[in-house]
């Protein structure tokens, strides 16, 4: 039986001949041809006023706890239910990442949870939008406009979607997207700063040059670069940012073949919600989605367990997703936790991601979870 894999890295038409041609203009390292060509798309796709293509998301996040000034200390608010590099980011500054709940419908992180964290030391508010689906910005904006309070975007999962028709990665002052070959648009590794908040520009591209002026002095703003301010080699090569651009310039496509499986997998399963045996994926009116993953909620750890088993034994590969970080070995040691963390662990134990992407068999997927239930005895 042929294999059905979580996630499969895929082609959309012209990313061999833009790498062909990337070394034929002579320049693989980063800042040539291609990476400016994907800065221009991404700023008009997400209507930012910057994009810094960067070697990762990871990357894209340590530029921003740099370019908000942490000391050892001050803390950030982010969700507990995220990636690690949410926190390592911050982390890697001396910062505390306070850990608060989720919400429980759409796992995104609960404004009235942050609320409750903030102290005099919170520096910054991460709102990531898990599963590409928008988090609460006007209540969080407005938080953060109480306190002060920058918010950051963690966008890794969220390039296509929207809060109230507004790109998610141009609200907060700063975002990072992800292009990840398990993201929608890919380039094996690959992300972008995203700046909304011009006062960051300049030392963004100093920062993300190593700490130099080197971009002033291509623009011919200096007649030589040097050191001026800390910073790293976030760049991506040349033959990256050519695959990304094909991937770019193909993203409605893309979205659309993923939102058609996406919605056969919602219509299909709604049944099975009905009789109550499992919960889908629920989407806020206030956003639209760009069917980054497609998640169902089980009764129990166990029963995701043995669901998971199940499709494997029919060569069809699913996987929960994160473990909490307030409970990991780092997150104890770095972090701090404020109020009850419920929804987030019903997350990390009952919350099972379902093979995804624009050429999944998803009628052979939903076939499987139904025997499942009839081998069982629900239905």
């Amino acid at each position: 039986m042929e294999q059905i894999p979580f996630n499969s890295p895929h082609l959309s038409g012209n990313e061999l001949e833009y790498i062909v041609d990337a070394h034929k203009n002579g320049q693989l390292a980063g800042d040539g041809k291609y990476t400016k060509k994907c800065s221009e798309l991404l700023e008009s796709l997400t209507q930012t006023s910057r994009a810094l293509i960067t070697h990762s998301c990871t990357a894209a996040l340590e530029m921003s706890a740099i370019l908000l000034g942490l000391e050892p200390g001050d803390e950030v608010i982010m969700p507990s239910y995220t990636f690690v590099s949410t926190a390592n980011a911050f982390v890697l500054r001396g910062a505390v990442p306070v850990f608060v709940d989720v919400d429980i419908s759409t796992f995104n992180i609960n404004p009235e949870a942050v609320k409750d964290a903030i102290t005099d030391k919170t520096k910054a508010i991460i709102a990531v939008h898990y599963a590409g689906l928008s988090c609460d910005m006007d209540r969080l904006m407005s938080i953060a406009s109480d306190f002060n309070l920058p918010v950051i975007e963690d966008a890794a999962q969220a390039l296509m979607s929207t809060y109230k028709s507004r790109n998610l990665g141009s609200l907060g002052q700063l975002a990072s997207v992800s292009f990840h070959e398990t993201k929608n648009i890919i380039s094996g590794e690959g992300g972008a700063l995203l700046i909304n908040d011009n006062s960051f520009l300049d030392r963004a591209e100093i920062i993300r040059e190593k700490g130099t002026d080197r971009s002033r002095f291509f623009r011919g703003e200096v007649d030589k670069y040097t050191w001026v301010d800390i910073g790293s080699s976030y760049l991506p090569g040349e033959l990256i940012a050519a695959f990304l651009y094909a991937q770019l310039q193909s993203v409605t496509n893309i979205t659309n073949k993923r939102l058609r499986n996406w919605n056969t997998y919602n219509d299909a399963l709604s049944d099975l919600e009905e009789k109550g045996l499992l919960r889908r994926q629920s989407i806020p009116d206030y956003c639209s989605h760009n069917a980054h993953m497609f998640f169902i909620v089980l009764d129990s750890k166990e029963q995701r367990a043995q669901l998971i088993d199940f499709l494997k034994m029919n060569s069809i590969y699913s996987v929960f997703h994160y473990v909490p970080l307030h409970s990991s070995p780092a997150g104890i040691k770095y972090g701090r936790v404020s109020g009850s963390l419920d929804n987030t662990q019903i997350a990390a134990e009952r919350l099972l991601r379902l093979p995804m992407g624009y050429s999944i068999d998803v009628n052979r997927v939903v076939s499987s979870i139904y025997s499942f239930y009839r081998s069982n005895g629900y239905v």
